[in-house]
C-alpha cells in the first residue's frame, strides 16, 4: 500500500487541498451513524449526535482490508475522491475504505444542523479525540475492530495520529500528510486570526447570522489566500492567467459555500489539539509520540504554512518507526486549479 500511496502523491497531493473549500456535496454514498446521547471530552453530552462516512469497496470476510481515512478541515469523505479508485493509492477493488465525516462538517453533528440549546454559537468544544471515538464506534457498527491504516491529510493526519495514541494496536500503521500531532501557538494565532476575519463583521451577529456574513467571507477568503499557497508560488505569479484578485475570488467563493460557525467549531477543534494531552501523558506531545509502536508514513508539504515542515521535522524524532519523506512543491497545500497550474516548478 505504500508503494501506492506514494506514486499517487508523487503529483497531485498539494493540489487536492482545497480551502477554497468545496460545496457541501450530497450523494447516495453518504451513510449517517446515530451515536445517541454522545458524551464529549469536556464532559458535555452532545444530544443526538450523528457521524456522516462514506464506504467504498468491500469488507473480505476476515475483515482485514479496512483502511479508515477521517475527514479533514471543511472537507467530507469527497476530499479524499483523488486517493481513491482502481488502481489509485486507495483501491476499493483491493481495499474497504472507510471515510469519516468529522463533527462541525455539516453533515456529521455541527452548529449548523444541531437544534437549540447547541445551535450555531452555542454548539460545545469539540477534540479531535471526541472524533476519533466517534469514529471508532462507526467501524465498530460495521464489525470492524482492527484496521490495515489510518490515513489522514491535515486534521486528519492529527486524527492518525491519535488513533495510534488512543488505540495503540488498532492500526497497522499511519500515514500522516500535511499535519502534526500537535498544533503549536503560531497555529493558534494563525486561526485566531481567521476567526477574527470572520466575526469582525456586524452582519456576523456573534454567530447568530440570518444569512451568510458577506463581508465576513471576503476577509475570510483574503485571510486563506495569503496561507493556503505559499510564499514563492505567489512570486512567481502561477496563479496566471487568472489575476491575484480572481484567484482570491475564486477561494472566497469556495469558502462562502459552507457555513461560518461550522468553520470556526473546526478552527477550534484545531487550535486546541495536543496528541499529549491524551490520558496518561500529562500534555507532553513527546512522550505521546514516543508511545507510537505503529509504522508512520510522515508526509509533510516543504512548503505547508498551515503545518510547517519544521513542526514535522521536530515531532519525527520521537518516532521509533518512521518514514519521513516531504513532499516537494511550492504550493502549499493549497489547491491549483488546472488550467492555471505550471507545467514546470510545480
Amino acid at each position: 500500500m505504500q508503494r501506492r500511496f506514494v506514486h499517487a502523491l508523487g503529483w497531485v497531493l498539494v493540489s487536492v487541498m482545497s480551502l477554497s473549500a468545496q460545496a457541501p456535496q450530497a450523494d447516495a454514498n453518504r451513510r449517517y451513524y446515530s451515536l445517541g446521547n454522545f458524551t464529549l471530552e469536556s464532559g458535555v453530552v452532545l444530544p443526538s449526535a450523528t457521524i456522516a462516512y462514506a464506504t467504498f469497496g468491500l469488507l473480505n470476510r476476515d475483515k482485514t482490508n479496512v483502511i479508515l481515512a477521517p475527514s479533514w478541515y471543511g472537507s467530507d469523505h469527497h476530499g479524499y475522491d483523488f486517493l481513491i479508485g482502481d488502481g489509485r493509492a486507495l483501491d476499493p477493488a483491493k481495499d474497504f475504505i472507510v471515510a469519516t465525516e468529522m463533527f462541525s462538517s455539516g453533515f456529521s453533528s455541527s452548529p449548523s444542523n444541531t437544534p437549540e440549546p447547541f445551535h450555531g454559537p452555542r454548539f460545545p468544544a469539540i477534540s479531535i479525540r471526541d472524533n476519533v471515538e466517534a469514529a471508532r464506534r462507526v467501524l465498530e457498527s460495521l464489525g470492524v475492530t482492527h484496521v490495515r491504516a489510518v490515513v489522514g491529510f491535515s486534521m486528519g493526519a492529527e486524527q492518525a495520529f491519535q488513533w495510534a495514541v488512543s488505540h495503540p494496536a488498532f492500526a497497522d500503521r499511519i500515514v500522516a500528510y500535511c499535519g502534526t500531532a500537535k498544533t503549536y501557538p503560531h497555529g493558534v494565532l494563525r486561526l485566531e486570526s481567521a476567526i477574527g476575519a470572520l466575526t469582525a463583521d456586524a452582519a456576523f451577529r456573534e454567530g447568530n447570522y440570518a444569512e451568510p456574513p458577506k463581508k465576513a467571507f471576503a476577509a475570510w477568503g483574503l485571510h486563506w489566500a495569503t496561507w493556503v499557497l505559499s510564499q514563492e508560488w505567489w512570486r512567481r505569479e502561477l496563479y496566471k492567467p487568472m489575476t491575484s484578485e480572481q484567484m482570491v475570488n475564486q477561494i472566497t467563493a469556495g469558502l462562502s459555500a459552507r457555513d461560518a460557525n461550522d468553520y470556526i467549531a473546526q478552527a477550534r477543534t484545531w487550535q486546541r489539539h495536543n496528541v499529549g494531552d491524551t490520558p496518561g501523558f500529562g500534555g507532553d506531545v513527546e512522550a505521546a509520540l514516543r508511545s507510537i509502536r505503529v509504522p508512520v508514513l510522515y508526509m509533510p508539504s516543504e512548503t505547508d504554512l498551515y503545518f510547517p515542515i519544521a513542526d514535522a521535522q521536530y515531532e519525527r524524532q520521537f518516532l521509533e518507526k518512521v518514514e519521513f519523506l516531504p513532499i516537494p512543491s511550492l504550493r502549499g497545500i493549497g489547491r491549483v486549479p488546472a488550467e492555471t497550474r505550471p507545467t514546470t516548478g510545480s
